[in-house]
């Protein structure tokens, strides 16, 4: 991917006080984007986007996806060229906790980005970032295609399944002459530095290493598609640029990591205390009134390696060592952009000037 492509580009990012999109900011800043942005406050404390300093190189707007009118405001005073919609609710276990909630900010906050994109114009890229849970989940031990049935089980998930409906659904109605082209991406589990999240595996993983307790292993079993955070960032600005490009490249794509690196919980915590060290290990617990979580999920990724020449670049076990690599700069207040500029350079090869 020609990074040159996003020097000076107008870029609308909603959900850049998250984890994946405080990423998302530090690479765009990097390359000389004009980053527009709109979410909520931090959702973590501490939190990446706060100590990455991004926040002096973009133009940022804090507000609730929800809210249209505040949107439309951030939107118009942008004028965008490409539109990477982000915000969302993530977490599984929160949709059990406040389904509504997340059908509201999830689905709603779909409709309200895609109405600035068909009423204030302007746009000649959009992605609609998603989740590999979309889904309807048979448990199978082959990976799933894009043309498979949505249906997700959960309210997180299931929100997602809807929000990929209406996304086709504005593109069919609204935008089917590719004016803008409107893509959706399915991403895969993801990794690295700077995650803080509750009830994530790696986030635990590093709060219980770092006060030297074991790890707690919801489900040893489960199998997810896992993968460095840096994979599917790349991957968005790969499809957001080719279909600025060339409309004929909109769709959806699944984003993930070779079959290979499609592992068990239990697994990815073995390379976790591997990469800690200390004699880190981590035991499972019982938990028998647990919500329902997929066993088994892989994403099968051949249309975007074929179509778009997408290919991941690092395998699990360089994920996680990266993630622990970044850990320990936090933890000793190290340089935190420093890290995250050099494991930035490091994927691209070419570097972030």
């Amino acid at each position: 991917m020609d990074l040159s492509f996003w020097k000076s580009r107008r870029v609308f990012l909603t959900g850049h006080t998250g984890f994946k999109g405080a990423w998302l900011c530090r690479i765009l800043a990097g390359v000389g984007a004009e980053v527009t942005s709109y979410a909520l406050e931090p959702p973590t404390n501490p939190n990446l986007f706060s100590i990455c300093d991004v926040e002096t190189k973009i133009d940022s707007f804090i507000g609730d996806i929800r809210h249209k009118d505040a949107l439309f405001a951030a939107f118009t005073k942008s004028q965008p060229e490409v539109v990477i919609h982000m915000a969302a609710q993530p977490l599984v276990r929160d949709s059990y906790k406040a389904p509504a909630y997340t059908y509201e900010t999830n689905v709603m906050g779909t409709v309200n980005i895609l109405e600035c994109l068909r009423t204030i114009g302007g746009v000649k890229s959009f992605l609609n970032v998603t989740t590999d849970k979309v889904y309807h989940n048979n448990e199978w031990e082959w990976g799933y295609r894009e043309a498979d049935s949505l249906d997700g089980f959960d309210p997180y998930s299931n929100s997602k399944s809807c929000a990929e409906l209406i996304t086709r659904c504005y593109r069919d109605s609204f935008f089917a002459n590719g004016a803008p082209p409107v893509s959706t991406a399915r991403a895969g589990n993801v990794i690295g530095g700077g995650d803080f999240a509750h009830e994530r595996i790696i986030p635990d993983c590093i709060r219980a290493a770092s006060q030297n307790e074991s790890i707690i292993v919801r489900n040893p079993y489960s199998i997810r598609p896992y993968q460095h955070v840096l994979e599917p960032l790349f991957a968005y600005l790969l499809i957001t640029q080719k279909q600025y490009q060339d409309p004929s490249f909109m769709g959806s794509y699944n984003v993930g990591p070779d079959d290979c690196d499609c592992v068990s919980t239990g697994t990815l915590a073995d390379l976790f205390c591997k990469a800690w060290g200390a004699g880190q290990s981590w035991e499972t617990i019982s938990q028998q009134s647990a919500p329902h979580e997929a066993n088994f999920l892989k994403l099968d990724c051949s249309k975007i390696k074929s179509r778009l020449g997408y290919k991941p670049r690092w395998g699990v076990e360089e994920a996680i060592n990266k993630t622990v690599e970044w850990t320990r700069v936090y933890l000793q207040k190290g340089d935190i952009c420093a890290i995250m500029d050099k494991q930035i350079n490091l994927f691209t090869e070419k570097g972030v000037q």
